[in-house]
């Protein structure tokens, strides 16, 4: 792949995350605000592993398979749906006081990932995406497989910085309310994964960011 393709690929992927907080951000986000950005790094590295398998999907074809089969495309689509509202409505009804920000308890790191990864993996719009985004940049004289993999993790490098920017975010913005009670902060954060699964049952097709 020529240079000039190469930056015309980066400049496309960067104008698309620049755009208002998808699924993923706003997970980042309600889980920085409750947990911090460090252990919310757990949630990024599954949401990138779901894209990573989603991108060798694409490769060897299967987004055909999810494309045209409307039931497993649908089923696949409201099963992530489902879990984020779950998560969501467990964390707006838990409780808690004025309790500083020791007192939270630290998730296990395996479930931080789960949650990263499931709700990526669920989306099954990312597979079709992938699939229609990297043949536009692929030089079919040359060498497949290098291509798709510098794609791919130019693509991964600038979704992991778009994630730990708004987990930052989240976390600043935890760091100014963290005078407001635990049962606040829950509200918020649940409602924040809320609206994740509100973005995902209703977008068109896009990835999991």
């Amino acid at each position: 792949m020529s240079a000039e393709t190469y930056l015309l690929y980066l400049a496309a992927v960067a104008v698309f995350f620049a755009t208002p907080p998808d699924t993923s951000q706003l997970l980042i986000v309600s889980n920085a605000m409750k947990h911090g950005l460090r252990r919310s790094l757990w949630v990024i590295c599954g949401d990138l592993s779901a894209n990573v398998l989603q991108m060798t999907a694409a490769a060897f074809g299967l987004a055909a398979i999810i494309a045209t089969s409307a039931q497993a495309f649908g089923w696949i689509k409201w099963i992530g749906v489902a879990y984020l509202v779950w998560i969501g409505v467990q964390l707006m009804m838990s409780r808690g006081g004025l309790e500083s920000e020791q007192a939270i308890p630290e998730p296990r790191r395996s479930g931080l990932f789960r949650m990263g990864f499931v709700t990526s993996m669920t989306n099954p719009y990312a597979v079709v995406f992938f699939a229609a985004l990297f043949p536009q940049f692929i030089d079919p004289t040359a060498a497949i497989l290098p291509q798709l993999v510098i794609l791919g993790v130019t693509y991964l490098v600038v979704d992991g910085v778009t994630l730990v920017l708004w987990g930052w975010a989240g976390e600043r913005v935890a760091a100014r309310l963290k005078n407001m009670s635990l049962t606040v902060i829950n509200r918020i954060s649940g409602g924040l994964m809320i609206g994740a699964a509100v973005l995902l049952g209703f977008k068109d097709i896009a990835p999991e960011r």
